[in-house]
């Protein structure tokens, strides 16, 4: 316990005194956030807010934890992701040398055994060995959730709020587990995910909104990959029937954003990788949200979807299906209504009939 307090401390005090320097640096480096079309914010601002946060957090692991084999590989890809971010941030890249970069960062955890070796089909509850497919499955979902946090990072405190909101539900996740359920290994997923919440709130006194500094690519890829890799390293080692299924949940929102932006690329036959301005944020500040109240708005459904991953654990299988029927219902059902889908949404609908 003693040393779980000493890397919060650690995680959070750092991150918080160091992030005024990195914002200085930010601006002499010129990794900065010009305004354009696109984009929410009105004047130039400094980038590099990931540098912070890594060094909060790593110093705190490195002084209270074990390096594992495991816990090498974490420190290692986030290492790699930080560089390519900061190269983005400062110099830019494609999107296909980025994708190249992460797909490097997840290759770098399987010879230190971070894989997704099994899961566990949530129907019968028998486990499925992924054999030789844990590697592209491994690759897949660290890429994924690197590129889904990264691409929700468009308001202030956004992408920091909602990682951290993941890493206490990650954390009380792995403590059920480690509780109720004996499963073994999840002291470390605890304090790696509670010590990753404790460096974002250092972080977020300076990037909720008005921001003094923005995460940058090298920030919102920095937490994308390392809640991916925290995931196979604590949740998916359960057996439990819907295990596969709760990192999912936890994730949810970083993870149906991407999925409904994919959709909407596709039917309009646009490529994925071109943004736009129909993410959920987006949405919301169009039906009249301010800036804080389009971020809260976010982090109370990822509470609640928080809040559901940890029932989802603890619930038998045949509870814990019925509750993700209704989750999807309401999912798709508020998706359509904001218009992250593609569809038009009413408010659309009815001002343009008015002409």
């Amino acid at each position: 316990m003693l040393k779980l307090w000493v890397g919060l401390l650690l995680a959070g005090g750092i991150t918080l005194a160091v992030t005024p320097w990195v914002r200085q640096q930010a601006f002499r480096w010129g990794a900065v956030d010009r305004p354009e079309a696109r984009k929410v914010h009105r004047k130039v601002m400094p980038r590099l807010g990931g540098l912070a946060v890594y060094a909060g957090f790593v110093t705190a692991v490195l002084v209270t934890m074990p390096l594992t084999p495991a816990l090498r590989g974490l420190l290692l890809g986030m290492t790699l992701i930080l560089l390519l971010g900061i190269w983005d941030d400062t110099r830019g890249l494609s999107p296909r040398v980025k994708l190249a970069g992460q797909v490097v960062a997840a290759l770098v955890l399987l010879p230190l055994g971070v894989q997704v070796h099994f899961i566990t089909n949530p129907f019968n509850g028998h486990i499925v060995d992924l054999g030789w497919l844990s590697i592209p499955v491994t690759i897949f979902w660290v890429v994924a959730v690197t590129n889904a946090v990264n691409l929700i990072d468009g308001l202030d405190g956004l992408a920091g709020g909602v990682s951290c909101i993941a890493a206490v539900t990650m954390a009380v996740v792995g403590w059920t587990q480690w509780q109720v359920f004996g499963a073994a290994g999840q002291r470390e997923i605890i304090m790696l995910a509670l010590m990753l919440a404790a460096a974002l709130l250092g972080f977020l006194r300076y990037n909720f909104h008005p921001a003094r500094i923005f995460l940058g690519d090298c920030g919102s890829m920095l937490l994308g990959y390392t809640l991916a890799v925290m995931a196979i390293m604590g949740l998916t080692k359960s057996v439990t029937a819907v295990s596969v299924l709760v990192p999912l949940v936890i994730l949810g929102i970083p993870l149906l954003d991407t999925f409904f932006a994919i959709l909407r690329r596709c039917h309009r036959h646009r490529p994925i990788f071109q943004p736009d301005k129909e993410h959920l944020h987006h949405q919301l500040l169009a039906m009249g949200l301010s800036h804080r109240q389009a971020v809260l708005v976010i982090y109370g459904v990822s509470a609640l979807l928080g809040a559901s991953a940890v029932i989802l654990n603890l619930v038998a299988t045949d509870q814990a299906l019925a509750l993700l029927v209704v989750m999807a219902i309401v999912i798709i059902a508020g998706a359509n209504k904001v218009g992250v889908t593609g569809r038009i949404p009413d408010r659309d609908r009815q001002a343009s009939s008015r002409f």
